[in-house]
């Protein structure tokens, strides 16, 4: 699948089978979020992969309660160990590099034949109890992964080009 196939076939997946991720997958996916480009090249990434379900059940009610997050096999816990730079342009390079490297995983897992969410609705604090994540890190994201029980293609409601686009000023 080219680039621009697996950025139309990305969606969000809050439906999972039971059918298991190998670990091969997994690595492939998270082998793209290392290769990410970074502010400095800090690489503040980190991620713990979370397939007991006892305890993705646990990181579904610190997620508000979605209980999907639990039902997906594997469950990417996406952190940051930063030491809070921040760019010229007054944005925290964290964040940001995470957005990339998560970016990376989410279309590689549709390559692989998975579907993700991206889930920012969840409380860091039990996250990092329920899984001894030290203080000083932050959680950015949780990440569901599996294979998708409905693999059709979904529509994407988004503004038109125009509208986003500006040419040379943004008048």
């Amino acid at each position: 699948m080219d680039i621009y196939e697996l950025i139309r076939k990305r969606k969000s997946v809050r439906a999972f089978t039971d059918e298991p991720v190998t670990d091969e997958k997994i690595r492939r996916i998270l082998e793209t979020a290392r290769l990410a480009p970074s502010a400095n090249n800090k690489q503040e990434w980190r991620f713990i992969t979370v397939r007991d379900p006892e305890m993705r059940s646990k990181l579904a009610e610190a997620a508000r309660g979605q209980t999907f997050v639990g039902e997906a096999p594997v469950v990417l816990v996406c952190c940051a160990q930063t030491d809070n730079h921040v760019m010229t342009c007054f944005q925290s390079c964290y964040p940001i590099d995470l957005a990339i490297a998560i970016d990376h995983i989410t279309l590689c897992a549709v390559e692989e034949g998975l579907g993700t969410c991206w889930i920012g609705a969840f409380f860091e604090n039990q996250v990092k109890e329920l899984l001894g994540i030290p203080a000083h890190i932050r959680v950015v994201a949780l990440l569901p992964v599996g294979v998708p029980q409905d693999p059709a293609e979904t529509e994407k409601k988004r503004l038109d080009y125009d509208i986003i686009v500006k040419t040379e000023t943004w008048s």
